[in-house]
This record gives structure tokens, C-alpha cells and sequence, in this order.
């Protein structure tokens, strides 16, 4: 197996994302749970995914993590590496974004790396170096209560530099609009004068086409699924690539569908509240949670009386006060890591009931629901939602199985019902 291109995810539903844009972009694409064992038996693809929850992780492990994942694709004859971040780059001045990028490009031996969460498909845009959500910048968006990466700071070449030993420069919207060269032209100029990354502005996705053409010039890139749309549609372009045809195997799976919500996002809550006047919903106890006070059980039980019935939900989720007064009692790391575990321990729970149909909205919930079971990689499937597909195992040990894991502010409205209704 030769790749065209290989990617390392920061988190989960990131990855299905990314591995979502470039399967539709026309690249055959796996998405891998870590780095994948010598005994996976991965199909002949044009990119490799590898998912790691490595977002907000201890800076050096991530590091770690990410330069063992580069290790794996460039053997696999990867001649470009993306490494995939939040579009609304969830971050502290600690990492791990800047880490990670300094250790993959001094592996890559490029002078200078493009960097850019913009994803103006799903409006995430940057302007003059600011992050935008929606017509908000960063610091004025619900980002600003995340409960692990509270995001206070748009101007990305500022974040970027807190956490970086890089000295990080600009290319501004208006040398976008002249197309490749000049881009070519800019990172030559800042990297002559020490810079060793560059926040690139877009906000149109024709933009984005540009910014990978370029960006195809070096070993690494660091963006969002957007620099993956660019980097894809560049591949496609030189020829490097012939596009595929997506497919998906529509075998049936069936049986009980559950929904799981560890996120706290606006989107989240609101989707939830939505999934209510359609399905049994039951709120978990986010402090009895963190006491290890039986929620767990609780759940299950709740499940097994409901599941013959139709799709359920069940939610740790929280608004932004009731999550910041839980971590100022137990600390911000006890309490996401007793959330995430119950969540997925109730999965494990479900999975050992027989149910093969799960939806989970969160990226950390994601990441610990598929890591408690022991998914190796997933097939991309039918699009949910930008940047959501539903996802079938690939050499799971308990068979055949069918998942959708929604970073917290993806989806619309009615999303676990938009989930269930594509999920064979």
C-alpha cells in the first residue's frame, strides 16, 4: 500500500470528519482507532486517517503519540502528512497544537508549515489571522466556556505563538486572492526572516483548493477538514490521484439504536432537547457521576426496560455553569475523565446487550466510547451531516457494527434522529 495522503486526528469525531471530506473529495479512505496493528487488514486506499485522542493530553505524550502515527504513514510511502485540528482550534497556551506541529515538522525537514482551521462550509473562517465561528470571532463564541479548551484569544498567530518554539507569521486574505505563487512568495519571505509556520487566511472554500496546492509543496500541513477538502482536491488535480466513486455497503445491521451525549456545546444541548419529543431521554447526574454513585447501572437498567421500544438517548451533558461549578469542586480533569468513563462504560454495557448501532456526540465521549471498544478502524459511509458519516467497523472482534461520532457543535437541530434514519 502506497498513500497519497496520510493524516493524524487530535481527536475522534475529527477524524470521521476529515475522513468524511476526503472520501468525498474522491479519495478511498480508512479511519484508523491509533496506529494500527501489523495484523489490520486495511484495503488498497489513497489516504489513511489515523485517529489519536491526543487533543487534550499532557503536551508530551501527544507529541509522542503523533510523531509514532507519522512514523507509520510515511512508511507507507505518505509523501504529505496532515495533521488534523479542531476548526475552532481547541487549545491551551500549553498545547497541543504547537507541540505536536514543532516535532512533525522538524521530522518533515520543512523550513515552514501552512496552518489553517478554516472551513468556511461548515463557518469557520479566518480573517487577518482571527478565527470566526459564524459571524463571531472565537473569543466571543460558545467556545469561550468549552469546558477542557476555553478558546479567549481569535488572533490565532498569538495562540499559535504562546505554545509554540516557532515564530509564526501570516499570509493575509489578500495574498490568497493572487493565487499560489504568491502564497509561495509570502512563505518564502517570512520563513527567510525565521518563521517557521504561517496562519493562512481564507474564507471562501475555492480558497481552500489554493491554499492545498501549495501546501502539497511541503511534507506537513496543519489545519481543520478544510486544508483536507484543499489537500484532496489538489491530489485529484496534478493527477497524483484518480477520483473515486464514494460506495458504501448498505448490508443491514439492525436491531436497537442507541444515542449517547457527552458534549456540553450549545448544539449539543439544543439537539438533545430536540430528541426529546421523539425518544425516551434519560439525563445522567453529572455529580453522582463524579462520585462514582451508581449512574452507570442506573443507566443500563434504564436502556434494558426501553430499547425493545425504539432509539434511546442518554446524556451527561450540562450547561456551561453547571460544568464549571463541578470542576471547581473535583477539578477540571477529574470530572471530564469520570464523564467520559461512564459514558463509556454504559456503551460497553450496551454492546455486551447485543446493540450494534450507536450514536455518540463528543469528541472526548467519542474518543473514550471507542477506545473502552476496542474499535480498530471504520469504513466511511453516508453522510449525517457535514462533517458527520456514519461509520462501519473494520476488524472488530464482535463482528459487524455501524457508528456515528458528532464533534459537539456539529449537526443540526434534529440530529439523532437524522443519525438513526442512515444508520442500516
Amino acid at each position: 500500500m502506497t498513500l497519497a495522503l496520510g493524516c493524524i486526528a487530535d481527536d475522534y469525531t475529527g477524524a470521521s470528519d476529515l475522513a468524511n471530506m476526503l472520501t468525498r473529495c474522491g479519495l478511498r479512505t480508512v479511519q484508523t482507532i491509533g496506529v494500527p496493528a501489523d495484523s489490520l487488514q486495511i484495503p488498497d486506499v489513497d489516504a489513511v486517517v489515523i485517529s489519536l485522542k491526543s487533543r487534550s493530553i499532557e503536551a508530551s505524550q501527544a507529541v509522542a503519540r503523533s510523531r509514532e502515527a507519522d512514523k507509520w504513514l510515511r512508511a507507507r510511502g505518505a509523501s504529505h502528512v496532515l495533521f488534523k485540528i479542531c476548526s475552532t482550534f481547541d487549545s491551551t497556551d500549553a498545547g497541543n497544537i504547537g507541540p505536536v506541529m514543532d516535532a512533525l515538522r522538524a521530522d518533515a525537514g520543512d523550513a515552514i508549515v501552512l496552518v489553517t482551521p478554516a472551513f468556511p462550509g461548515t463557518g469557520r473562517t479566518v480573517y487577518q489571522g482571527n478565527l470566526f465561528v459564524g459571524n463571531l470571532p472565537l473569543n466571543e463564541s460558545p467556545l469561550k466556556d468549552h469546558p477542557l479548551n476555553p478558546m479567549h484569544d481569535a488572533n490565532l498567530v498569538r495562540v499559535l505563538a504562546r505554545q509554540s518554539q516557532s515564530r509564526v507569521g501570516l499570509v493575509d486574505l489578500a495574498t490568497v486572492a493572487k493565487g499560489a505563487d504568491a502564497i509561495r512568495a509570502r512563505l518564502a519571505e517570512l520563513a527567510k526572516h525565521g518563521a517557521n509556520a504561517a496562519i493562512i487566511d481564507s474564507v471562501f472554500d475555492p480558497e481552500l483548493e489554493t491554499i492545498g496546492e501549495v501546501a502539497l509543496d511541503h511534507r506537513l500541513s496543519v489545519g481543520a477538514s478544510g486544508m483536507g477538502l484543499g489537500l484532496a482536491r489538489g491530489l485529484v488535480a496534478s493527477g497524483r490521484v484518480t477520483a473515486a466513486t464514494a460506495s458504501s455497503d448498505r448490508k443491514a445491521i439492525g436491531g436497537p439504536v442507541a444515542c449517547l451525549a457527552g458534549s456540553c456545546s450549545q448544539a449539543t444541548l439544543a439537539q438533545i432537547a430536540q430528541a426529546e419529543k421523539s425518544m425516551p431521554v434519560l439525563r445522567l447526574d453529572p455529580e453522582k457521576i463524579v462520585k462514582g454513585e451508581g449512574e452507570t447501572e442506573r443507566a443500563l437498567g434504564w436502556a434494558r426496560d426501553h430499547l425493545g421500544k425504539g432509539p434511546v438517548l442518554i446524556a451527561s451533558s450540562s450547561t456551561p455553569d453547571q460544568v464549571s461549578a463541578l470542576q471547581a469542586k473535583h477539578g477540571r480533569d477529574a470530572t471530564g475523565h469520570a464523564i467520559e468513563q461512564t459514558m463509556a462504560a454504559i456503551s460497553e454495557g450496551l454492546v455486551a446487550a447485543g446493540l450494534r448501532r450507536l450514536v455518540v456526540a463528543g469528541g472526548e465521549t467519542s474518543g473514550a466510547v471507542v477506545d473502552r471498544l476496542g474499535i480498530p478502524a471504520f469504513l466511511v459511509g453516508p453522510e449525517i451531516a457535514a462533517g458527520v458519516p456514519v461509520l462501519r467497523c473494520v476488524g472488530w472482534s464482535k463482528g459487524d457494527a455501524v457508528l456515528a461520532l458528532k464533534s459537539g457543535n456539529f449537526g443540526g437541530p434534529d440530529f439523532f434522529n437524522d443519525a438513526i434514519r442512515l444508520m442500516p
